[in-house]
C-alpha cells in the first residue's frame, strides 16, 4: 500500500512507519505516543498548531481545503478569528521577502520513505528543492528556552534537529546524496521576524545517532514486544492514571 497525502496519517501507516513527530512523541512519553498511534488518544487541536497548519496550507496551495476541514477557525459571523487574521499578516510578511519566499518555494508536501536501523520511516517535506530541504516553522519567537533546568536553543528544545536528521537521511536514501536541511522561521511577534537556519553536519550527526539508537526500541513498543514507559506528567498520563493508596501524599 503506497503512502499518499490522503492516507499519510492512517492508523495502518502510523503503525507501520515511524515519522519525526511520532519519534519525538515517543521520546517525550512512550505510553502516550503508543496510545496516539493506536488511536486510543487523540491529541487536541491547539490554536498554535492550527495557525502553523493554516500557513503551511497556504504555501502548499491547499488553503481552501484547510478552511473547509477546520470550520473552528471562523467566528459565528463567518469571519476568520483573530489568530488566523494574524496568520494572514505573517503570510503577507513572508510574501514581501524575496529570499524567504524562495526558501519556502519548491515542491510542497513531498512524501518519501526509507529505513533507519531496520525501522521504516516516512517523511513529508514542506519545501523540496533540488539542492536543499526546507521546513517552514511558525514560532512565538526564536529565543532560547528553558527545558528540564537547561537553557537550550529553540530548535533543540523543540526537537527540530531530530526532525532534520531524519529528513536528511531518508531523502539521502531516495536521492543518493545528502542535501542540506534548513528551517525557515517566521515569528508571531507584533512585527513578524523572519530567520533562516541551516543545520551543520555535526549537529545532525549527533541527532541522527539518537534516532538510530532509539528507533528499534520505539518500534518494538509499537509491535507489542516491549512495554511502554509512562512519563507521568503529560496530558495522556494525567488523563489515564489510577490512584492507589501509595499515591496519597503526606504534607
Amino acid at each position: 500500500m503506497s503512502i499518499r497525502e490522503t492516507n499519510y496519517f492512517s492508523k495502518r501507516n502510523e503503525l507501520t512507519y515511524m515519522g519525526s513527530t511520532q519519534f519525538m512523541n515517543f521520546m517525550k512519553c512512550e505510553a502516550g505516543a503508543l496510545a496516539q498511534v493506536r488511536g486510543e488518544w487523540v491529541r487536541p487541536k491547539t490554536t498554535a498548531l492550527l495557525v502553523g497548519s493554516y500557513i503551511d496550507a497556504y504555501f502548499g496551495k491547499g488553503l481552501d481545503k484547510f478552511k473547509l476541514e477546520n470550520p473552528e477557525i471562523f467566528t459565528k459571523a463567518g469571519e476568520l478569528k483573530s489568530e488566523f487574521r494574524n496568520a494572514e499578516e505573517i503570510i503577507q510578511r513572508i510574501e514581501r521577502d524575496k529570499l524567504f519566499r524562495a526558501e519556502v518555494g519548491g515542491w510542497h508536501q513531498v512524501i518519501k520513505t526509507g529505513a533507519i536501523n531496520g525501522v521504516k520511516f516516512k517523511i513529508k517535506i514542506d519545501s523540496l528543492h533540488r539542492d536543499r530541504t526546507v521546513d517552514l516553522k511558525i514560532m512565538r519567537d526564536c529565543a532560547d528556552m528553558w527545558q528540564d533546568g537547561e537553557l537550550l536553543p529553540f530548535w533543540k528544545a523543540w526537537g527540530y534537529d531530530i526532525q532534520a536528521a531524519i529528513y536528511r537521511e531518508i531523502r539521502a536514501q531516495n536521492d543518493g546524496e545528502i542535501k542540506p536541511f534548513r528551517l525557515a522561521v517566521a515569528t508571531k511577534e507584533t512585527e513578524t521576524d523572519l530567520q533562516i537556519f541551516e543545520f551543520s553536519d555535526e549537529t545532525l550527526d549527533e541527532a541522527y545517532q539518537t534516532v538510530y539508537n532509539l528507533a528499534p526500541r520505539f518500534q518494538a513498543i509499537k509491535n507489542g514486544e516491549i512495554e511502554a514507559v509512562r512519563c507521568g506528567v503529560c496530558d495522556y498520563c494525567k488523563a489515564t492514571k489510577k490512584l492507589t493508596k501509595n499515591d496519597i501524599r503526606r504534607i
